[in-house]
C-alpha cells in the first residue's frame, strides 16, 4: 500500500469524505473490471462495486505492510460477487424445481405467498411463547422437544399447545374477518 492509500485512509477513518472520494476515484474502475470479469453485466458490476466501496466507507481496513488497498478492494469485489452468483443458482434452482412440481399457476403461488405472510402478522401479535410453540411444532418437533425447546414441562406442552392454536385462531379471525366469513359461507 503506498502511503497516499495510507494517509487517506486515516483521513477517511477521521471522518474526511474528500479521503473517500479520492481513494473511490483512485480505485473504482480496477475493481469494476475485475468484478465485471465475474459476473459478466454492466449492472451488477456497477452494483457490486459501489457495495464494495460502500464496504470501505463503513469499515476502512487496517491493512498489514506489503497489503495493497486495491487487493483488499478486489478481495471484498469478489467475496461479494460470488455470494451473488450462488443467489442467482439458488433462485434458479428453485424456479427449476417450481416448474418439475408441476405448478403452472402463479395465482395459487401469490395466494400461497399471502397466506404465509398472513400467519407471520398473526404470530407476531401473539405472545411470544404461544408463537414459539406453534413454531416448533409445526416445524415438526415432537411435544417433548417443544417442551424442551421452551422449558417447560412436558405434561403441560399439550394444554399449552392447544391455548396457542385458540389465540392463533381467534387473532386470525379478527384481523382477517372476512375471509373468515366467506369461508364460514362456504361450509353451509
Amino acid at each position: 500500500m503506498t502511503e497516499s492509500d495510507n494517509t487517506l485512509l486515516l483521513r477517511m477513518s477521521r471522518g474526511d469524505s474528500s479521503a473517500f472520494e479520492q481513494l473511490f476515484l483512485l480505485y473504482y474502475n480496477q475493481v469494476y473490471r475485475v468484478v465485471y470479469g465475474l459476473v459478466g453485466t454492466r449492472e451488477a458490476a456497477e452494483d457490486l462495486t459501489q457495495e464494495t466501496f460502500l464496504e470501505l466507507y463503513r469499515h476502512a481496513p487496517v491493512l498489514s505492510p506489503g497489503v495493497g488497498l486495491v487487493s483488499w478492494l478486489c478481495r471484498v469485489a469478489l467475496n461479494k460477487g460470488y455470494n451473488t452468483l450462488r443467489g442467482e443458482r439458488r433462485a434458479q434452482n428453485r424456479m427449476e424445481q417450481f416448474a418439475e412440481s408441476g405448478e403452472q399457476d402463479p395465482y395459487a403461488e401469490l395466494l400461497r405467498v399471502e397466506d404465509r405472510e398472513r400467519v407471520r402478522e398473526v404470530l407476531k401479535r401473539l405472545p411470544e411463547r404461544q408463537s414459539k410453540m406453534l413454531l416448533l411444532r409445526y416445524a415438526g418437533l415432537s411435544l417433548a422437544e417443544v417442551a424442551s425447546a421452551l422449558g417447560v414441562a412436558p405434561g403441560s406442552v399439550g394444554t399449552l399447545l392447544a391455548r396457542a392454536e385458540r389465540a392463533f385462531v381467534a387473532a386470525y379471525e379478527s384481523m382477517h374477518p372476512a375471509e373468515h366469513d366467506s369461508s364460514e359461507k362456504r361450509k353451509l
